[in-house]
C-alpha cells in the first residue's frame, strides 16, 4: 500500500509541476517576456535563407562560366554535392536545435543555452561558405592561367628539340660537305681514273641493255622463247657438261661411261607425245602447233604450244577425241614473261591415264585469249584469278570479274611493271 501511495504522491507533484510551468508561461506572455526569442529564432532562420541563397547563387555563377569555357563539367557536381551536404547538416543541426529549444522549453532549463549554440552554427556556416567560394575562384583561376602555362612549355620544347636537331643535320651535312671536298683536292690524279672507271662502266652497262633488247625483239619475233628455250637451252648444256666428263673419264681412266648413257636416254613420255601429235596432225592438220616438247623441269610432262588463233580448237580436240579424251583440267594459270603473255593448262586423261600441257602465248599489251569454261567448268575461277591478277581476259568466259582485289583495284599486282596506285599499301 505505501509503494501505491508514493506512486500516487508522485503524480500529484509531476502535475502540480506541470500547472506551475504552464503558468510560469503564460505569465510571460502576459508579461512579454518570451517576445525576444522569436525574432532571435526568426532571425537565426532568415540568416540561414540568406547563406543557402548567397551559395546557390555562386553555384549558379560557377555552373555559368564553366559553361562558357568548356571546362569543370566534372567538379560542379562535386560542388553541389558539398552544397547539399552542408545544407543537410545544417538543416539537421537546426532541427536539433529546435528539439533542443522545445524540451527546454518543457522543462523550463537552458534557455540561454540555444542562441548560443545557434550562433557557433551561424559563424561555421559562414566560414564553411567562405571557403567554399575562395576554393571556387581559385580553381577557375588555376584553370584559366594554369592550363595555358603548362602547354606552351612542351611546344616549346618540342620546336627547340626539332631546332636542335635541324642544327645537327646540317652541321653534320656541312662537315660531311667538307670533308668530301679535302679528300678531293687530295687525291689530284684518282679523280681522272674515277671518271675513267664510270665511263667504262656506262660503256658496260649501255652494251648489256642494247643486248637485253636485242634479245627480247628476237624473242618476240622468234615466238618460241621463253621458259621453253630456257628448259632446252639447260637440257643442252647438261649433255654438253655430260659428253665433257665423259670424255674426261676416258682420257683419264675413269669410270663415267654410263653417264653419257643417262642422260642420252630418251623420256619416257616420249611415246605419249608422239602419239599426240600424230592425232593432231591426222585430224586438224600441221599448221595448228607451233611447238612441242618434253619438259624436264615439270616431270616430263609432253607439252604442245598451240597458236593463238588454234588455241581453243586443239583444246576441244583434246577432250573430245577418242584416242586421247582429255576430260579433266587440274590446273590453268597465266605468266609474265615481258615480252609475251602466257597461259598454262595442265590437263588429265582418267581413261588413258596420261597428262598433257597446253600453252599458248598471246600479246603482252593487249592479252586476249578463249575461254575454256565451256570445255572444262574448272577453268571458271582460273581465268577469273588469271584476269585479276595479270590482266587477261578470256572471251565468251561467263562472268569474268576480278576475284581478289574488286573491280575498283587500280592495275594488276603479278605483271612484271606493276606500280601500287596506293604507295602505302
Amino acid at each position: 500500500m505505501s509503494g501505491e501511495k508514493d506512486l500516487e504522491q508522485l503524480k500529484k507533484e509531476a502535475a502540480a509541476k506541470a500547472k506551475a510551468a504552464a503558468l510560469a508561461k503564460m505569465k510571460a506572455k502576459e508579461q512579454g517576456e518570451a517576445k525576444e526569442e522569436a525574432p532571435a529564432e526568426d532571425l537565426d532562420i532568415a540568416k540561414q535563407k540568406a547563406a543557402a541563397a548567397a551559395k546557390a547563387k555562386a553555384a549558379a555563377l560557377a555552373k555559368m562560366k564553366a559553361k562558357e569555357q568548356g571546362e569543370a563539367k566534372e567538379e560542379a557536381p562535386a560542388e553541389d554535392l558539398d552544397i547539399a551536404k552542408q545544407k543537410a547538416a545544417a538543416a539537421a543541426k537546426a532541427k536539433a536545435a529546435a528539439l533542443a529549444k522545445m524540451k527546454a522549453k518543457e522543462q523550463g532549463e537552458a534557455k540561454e543555452e540555444a542562441p548560443a549554440e545557434d550562433l557557433d552554427i551561424a559563424k561555421q556556416k559562414a566560414a564553411a561558405a567562405a571557403k567554399a567560394k575562395a576554393a571556387a575562384l581559385a580553381k577557375m583561376k588555376a584553370k584559366e592561367q594554369g592550363e595555358a602555362k603548362e602547354e606552351a612549355p612542351t611546344e616549346d620544347l618540342d620546336i627547340a628539340k626539332q631546332k636542335a636537331a635541324a642544327a645537327a643535320k646540317a652541321k653534320a651535312a656541312a662537315a660531311a660537305k667538307a670533308k668530301a671536298a679535302a679528300l678531293a683536292k687530295q687525291s689530284g690524279e684518282t679523280g681522272g681514273d674515277d671518271e675513267k672507271a664510270k665511263a667504262i662502266a656506262a660503256a658496260k652497262a649501255k652494251a648489256a641493255a642494247a643486248a637485253k633488247a636485242k634479245a627480247a625483239a628476237t624473242a618476240k619475233a622468234g615466238g618460241a622463247a621463253g621458259d621453253d628455250e630456257k628448259a632446252k637451252a639447260i637440257a643442252a648444256a647438261k649433255a654438253k657438261a655430260a659428253a665433257a666428263a665423259a670424255a674426261k673419264a676416258k682420257a683419264g681412266g675413269g669410270s663415267a661411261k654410263s653417264e653419257p648413257a643417262a642422260e642420252a636416254k630418251p623420256s619416257a613420255n616420249q611415246p605419249y607425245l608422239d602419239k599426240y601429235i600424230r592425232v593432231i596432225e591426222e585430224h586438224l592438220g600441221k599448221d595448228h602447233i607451233e611447238d612441242y616438247y618434253i619438259n624436264n623441269l615439270s616431270k616430263d610432262v609432253p607439252t604442245l604450244v598451240a597458236k593463238p588463233e588454234s588455241y581453243y580448237k586443239i583444246a576441244e580436240f583434246l577432250k573430245y577425241n577418242e584416242q586421247l579424251g582429255f576430260d579433266y583440267l587440274s590446273e590453268l594459270h597465266g605468266t609474265d614473261f615481258e615480252t609475251h603473255m602466257e597461259v598454262y593448262v595442265h590437263l588429265y586423261s582418267f581413261k588413258n591415264s596420261q597428262s598433257v600441257a597446253l600453252k599458248v602465248k598471246i600479246d603482252r599489251d593487249e592479252p586476249t585469249i578463249d575461254s575454256l569454261q565451256p570445255l572444262w567448268a574448272g577453268a571458271n575461277w582460273p581465268e577469273c584469278e588469271a584476269y585479276d591478277l595479270l590482266g587477261i581476259t578470256f572471251n565468251n568466259h561467263p562472268n569474268l570479274h576480278r576475284i581478289m582485289l574488286g573491280e575498283e583495284w587500280v592495275g594488276h599486282p603479278l605483271r612484271k611493271d606493276y606500280e601500287p596506285y596506293d604507295v602505302e599499301v
